[in-house]
């Protein structure tokens, strides 16, 4: 049984854990339309791809339950509306779109049927994207903790366990998946600034999986590699162009250069749904930029000069050279990953 509940429906409501308030309080939230819902993604109480994607389906299945028209074009044409007042939010996580699209394919597939067995199925898919969200995750610790030894030190950047996704997690879940296996991974976590992931998320995560973890700045990564205290590096991904290049939190490419230099494995964890194979390379991946507040504050405390300017990219794109596999749902991909991105589609 997952440890974590990210996000749920219950009662035709939407609960999720609110991220913001980690590790210091466990608060749940309850959403009753899809307006609530769009503003918790942008405000991030969820983050993560695959979790955003999951809450943008739900959303959607609130905002149908909500329409009250009986005509499919009407009903289809509001539908859109919600699709396009959610996929507002947050512009770089490819899962967002993908579940966004899935939710219209199914309204589309079923117009022939009355407007409230359409509400219904929208229902149904929405709970369906939740648990193909945590068997993908499951088969992506199956196939990326052979990677890992027994007594590995890994880092890891931002969050990608449990909290980003509808439950156990895809970088983490690599390392749950390892220490569900009986090997004793050390699981060191970058701050991750500006908005702390790693130190708040990660490390409150991986305790209560009951491992051990170890909090750095993110300015500590490369003297720790250079003195040989790292084996490895996950992370999750935002989006995967066609090439094999992946947007990911700001300062994973950080990360990936210093992991290169040292020559530690830098492995990518995603689902097939974070690959977007209609980008082809990380030149054309959106970059959301976000409050200055983010990075001129800590919480309510203001650590810069009053009227600074201030760059606050949430995510950087790490070119496919410094990636040694990408792993999947549907199993590894190395490079070159042209081809073997291509594979990957092709055994659905």
């Amino acid at each position: 049984m997952d440890i974590i509940k990210t996000i749920e429906w219950k009662d035709d409501k939407v609960v999720m854990l609110d991220q913001r308030k980690l590790p210091l309080e466990e608060v749940y939230n309850t959403y009753e339309d899809y307006m609530s819902v769009a503003q918790a993604i942008r405000s991030m109480v969820i983050r993560g791809a695959p979790a955003i994607g999951v809450a943008a389906a739900m959303g959607v299945a609130l905002g149908a339950m909500g329409i009250g028209v009986k005509n499919f074009d009407d009903y289809y044409e509001k539908l859109i509306a919600i699709c396009n007042r959610i996929g507002d939010t947050r512009p770089t996580a490819v899962n967002l779109f993908w579940a966004l699209d899935r939710m219209k394919a199914c309204a589309l597939s079923n117009k022939e049927r009355p407007v409230e067995e359409i509400t219904k199925r929208l229902k149904a898919e929405a709970l369906a994207i939740y648990a193909e969200d945590i068997a993908s995750n499951r088969r992506i610790g199956k196939y990326g903790q052979e990677l890992l030894r027994d007594g590995m030190t890994v880092l890891t950047h931002c969050n990608a366990g449990a909290l980003a996704t509808a439950g156990y997690g895809t970088a983490l879940g690599v390392i749950y998946a390892a220490n569900e296996a009986g090997k004793r991974i050390h699981v060191v976590a970058d701050e991750t600034r500006p908005r702390l992931q790693g130190a708040k998320l990660t490390a409150w995560e991986v305790q209560k999986h009951g491992m051990e973890v170890t909090v750095i700045s993110d300015t500590m990564a490369g003297h720790f590699m250079r003195s040989g205290r790292i084996d490895a590096c996950i992370v999750g991904a935002d989006r995967i162009a066609a090439n094999g290049d992946v947007a990911n939190k700001i300062g994973t490419y950080q990360v990936a250069v210093l992991a290169a230099r040292h020559d530690i494995p830098f492995y990518v964890a995603a689902p097939i749904s974070t690959i977007d194979p209609a980008i082809a390379s990380g030149e054309d991946i959106p970059i959301e930029e976000r409050d200055a507040t983010e990075v001129t504050h800590v919480g309510a405390v203001q650590i810069t000069p009053q009227y600074v300017k201030v760059l606050n990219p949430s995510f950087d794109v790490t070119p496919a050279e410094l990636v040694r596999a990408i792993i999947t749902d549907r199993g590894l991909a190395r490079p070159p990953y042209e081809e073997s991105i291509k594979s990957l589609f092709g055994a659905a």
